[in-house]
């Protein structure tokens, strides 16, 4: 994937939208569920990072709610509160790509 950066450099200069999309975009291509998985359990601490509680508690608690939140992890503050997720995964699998 020529889009991504290898060793992880360049990372914080990007978007958490960019962010988003190449981990994403990574993980689809290394069939990689468990960030998938990841991402989703991420999700409701996130949300309560961006001062949103009871959304948190509910998608604690409704499964579906989490595919939608998965579907806007990359935009605004919840791609923001999600930035260190991220950059962790792209530094750690985007090597040599």
């Amino acid at each position: 994937m020529s889009d991504v950066t290898p060793e992880g450099a360049g990372l914080d200069d990007l978007t958490s939208k960019e962010l988003y999309d190449r981990a994403v975009n990574l993980a689809k291509e290394r069939r990689d569920v468990g960030f998938l998985w990841d991402l989703l359990r991420a999700i409701p601490a996130a949300a309560a990072a961006t001062g949103e509680v009871g959304r948190a508690e509910f998608d604690l608690f409704h499964g579906l709610s989490l595919l939608e939140e998965f579907t806007h992890a990359g935009e605004g503050e919840m791609a923001d509160a999600l930035r260190p997720f991220y950059i962790e995964y792209l530094s750690e699998h985007a090597k040599g790509t």
